[in-house]
This record gives C-alpha cells, sequence and structure tokens, in this order.
C-alpha cells in the first residue's frame, strides 16, 4: 500500500529577506502555509508588518528569496495577475465612500468582483443591520472596521491579508473578528494577520518582528501552538499565552533557525 504524500504547501515562504528604509527586517525567513493555515505577525509599531504584508500582496519584492503561491514565484509575469485575484486586503486605510449607504459600500465591492448576494448578510453578521441604509459619514470608528470586515465575508476570497484587523474594535467586534477568521479557515482560507492586540487564532503560526532599528530577531517555526502535556507547558516560539503565565515568553530574545528544537524547554 502506497502512502500518500501530503499535498504541497498553497503558499511558501523560501528564504527571503525583505528590507524596509535600507534596513533589514526579516533575514532568510521560511513559511509554509497550507489551506486553512494562519500566521500572525507581532511585534511594536514600525517592526515591519505592514511592510511584510505589502511583500505578500506582490507590491514589493523580497531582497532575498521568492514567495511562492501553487508553487509559482508571485512576482512573475502571468503569476501575479491570477495571484492578486485570490487576495483579500484590510488595511488601515478603509475605502469608505462616505456619500454612500453602508449597504451600497458593501455592495459596489460585490458588483466589481462579479458576485452578489452576500452583502446584507455581511452586514447583519457584523452587526450593522439596522445601519444598512445609513450614510457611511455616521458611523463611528469601530463601525468602519466592521463595515470594511464585512466586505471581506461578501467579496470571499481565499487569501485574507489583514493589517491591524481589530484596531477601533469593541471586545464584541474582536469576537466578531475571531469568528470570521476561523469560519474562512474552515472553508480552507488562509490569513495573514499583523497585530499588535491580542487577537485569538487558533493553531496560528507566529513570527515575531522586531523593531528595524535594533538587531534583527526573527524566527520561523513550522509548528507554533502550545500544548499541555504532563502538566508541563510547551512554547515553539513568541506567544501572548507566554506572556500572560511568566510575564514574557521563554524564546521571546532568541533567534531560533528553522531546525531549533524546544528541549531545555518548559
Amino acid at each position: 500500500m502506497s502512502l500518500r504524500k501530503p499535498p504541497p504547501p498553497r503558499m511558501l515562504l523560501n528564504n527571503v529577506s525583505c528590507m524596509r528604509n535600507a534596513q533589514q527586517i526579516l533575514r532568510n525567513v521560511n513559511v509554509s502555509v497550507h489551506d486553512g493555515g494562519a500566521l500572525m505577525l507581532t511585534g511594536a509599531n514600525g517592526s515591519g508588518k505592514t511592510t511584510f504584508l505589502r511583500m505578500l500582496a506582490g507590491y514589493s519584492r523580497p531582497s532575498a528569496g521568492e514567495v511562492l503561491w501553487n508553487g509559482h514565484d508571485i512576482t512573475q509575469s502571468g503569476v501575479f495577475e491570477q495571484y492578486r485575484l485570490q487576495l483579500n486586503w484590510l488595511s488601515l486605510k478603509n475605502a469608505i465612500k462616505e456619500k454612500y449607504t453602508v449597504l451600497d459600500n458593501v455592495q459596489l465591492f460585490e458588483i466589481l468582483e462579479g458576485k452578489y448576494g452576500k452583502s446584507e448578510g455581511a452586514l447583519q453578521l457584523m452587526g450593522l443591520g439596522r445601519l444598512m441604509n445609513e450614510k457611511a459619514r455616521m458611523l463611528s470608528m469601530g463601525q468602519r472596521k466592521r463595515l470594511q470586515l464585512a466586505r471581506l465575508i461578501a467579496i470571499d476570497r481565499p487569501i485574507w491579508l489583514l493589517d491591524e484587523p481589530s484596531v477601533a474594535l469593541d471586545a464584541e467586534g474582536v469576537k466578531l473578528l475571531e469568528y470570521i477568521i476561523a469560519e474562512h479557515r474552515k472553508n480552507g482560507g488562509i490569513v495573514f494577520v499583523a497585530t499588535h492586540l491580542p487577537i485569538e487564532i487558533e493553531d496560528a503560526m507566529y513570527l515575531r518582528l522586531e523593531d528595524a532599528g535594533y538587531a534583527v530577531r526573527a524566527w520561523v517555526l513550522e509548528l507554533l501552538f502550545h500544548s499541555e502535556i504532563e502538566g508541563r507547558h510547551k512554547c515553539w516560539g513568541f506567544c501572548p499565552l507566554c506572556t500572560m503565565l511568566y510575564g514574557r515568553c521563554y524564546l521571546e530574545s532568541t533567534i531560533l533557525p528553522a531546525s531549533s528544537t524546544t528541549e531545555g524547554f518548559t
């Protein structure tokens, strides 16, 4: 009986380095993300999280290495045109049309996408159902972020690039964000999240970026979740859980090569 080979990763960062303002923010990063996967980018303001997302979106090239989608370099002519149709980008620039209604602001993106019928349900899910016919200029900052998230649901592309998606959201809004991310992943979607705020994403991989003005501390971990085994907490890298339990992560100031193990860290 022959063993079935595991599917290749949908996204692969192959020995990637990245520069910003002539400073290196990533060095020799290797990450593979399969359908249903999630990668959390954490770090202080200015550490390069948005730059990393822009590189994933194909807006900038890595200074070394390659970003592969379905085995193809996303910067290649012909590949990028197909790849960008897979992306949903949520940034701090909300692109909301103030004079349009809340519903119009979602339906406009649906029309451009050639998809119809999900706008109202998406707005209802994000708690904006009663505001659908109001002008967008009346929305609070938190409601505007919910509107952006409703667009993600309505357009429904497979790869989400989320830049600080929880900013301006209240506790209920953060729970909704976590829910739609989980549902997207259940359907095979991929999520890249850049954040300096806590967001619960089950079994997510974590990549910590330090301030670009200091020594680069970036590490790649194929398995970055936590398990309680025989009463011991095992850590595979930077994590909010370690910070909560112990005040800091055991490995927070350590550069871990891809081949590193967790022996000695409990």
